[in-house]
């Protein structure tokens, strides 16, 4: 009797051990990612689903538009309201259609370290015919905002801050 309490104890230890590791397998094989030429990138000290739950639930407060939501990227889209004679100086008129600042941020990485690529696009003529994308470089505002990310997703992972 005493061998038969032992072995299940074993085999409840057994299955506690194997489901506290299925966060790890859950991730699965993550994507290699390269940071292109004005682009901005963090780590996180957090695994990549909570950097994308932080993410989504941040646009939502804000009222940014999601318009795709994957296991390893969000892409976002604000539009852009009223006249703006920079961006149509430096990008052409938007005439035919609304203009709108696209996010796509992209992230890899294991429980408690994930690589967060933001860039940024200004798109006239969003969803016409005459759509235009333009890329645009990352930017002190842009920066703190991926900081915000880095924070929020941080306060909800139970992982040690990462060492820079």
């Amino acid at each position: 009797m005493r061998h038969l309490i032992l072995a299940g104890f074993c085999a409840l230890t057994l299955a506690a051990c194997q489901s506290g590791s299925s966060k790890q397998a859950s991730l699965g094989d993550q994507p290699q990612l390269s940071v292109p030429e004005g682009a901005q990138s963090v780590r996180v000290a957090a695994d990549p689903m909570t950097v994308r739950s932080a993410l989504v639930a941040s646009a939502t407060e804000r009222g940014t538009i999601v318009i795709q939501d994957q296991p390893n990227m969000v892409v976002m889209e604000r539009q852009l309201t009223g006249e703006n004679p920079a961006l149509d100086k430096q990008f052409g008129p938007s005439d035919n259609g609304n203009r709108v600042i696209r996010i796509r941020v992209r992230f890899t990485g294991a429980p408690c370290e994930t690589l967060v690529v933001q860039d940024l696009a200004v798109i006239n003529n969003v969803r016409t015919a005459l759509e235009q994308s333009f890329v645009l470089p990352g930017n002190p505002n842009t920066l703190q905002s991926l900081q915000g990310l880095k924070n929020r997703a941080e306060q909800n992972s139970s992982c040690p801050p990462i060492v820079s």
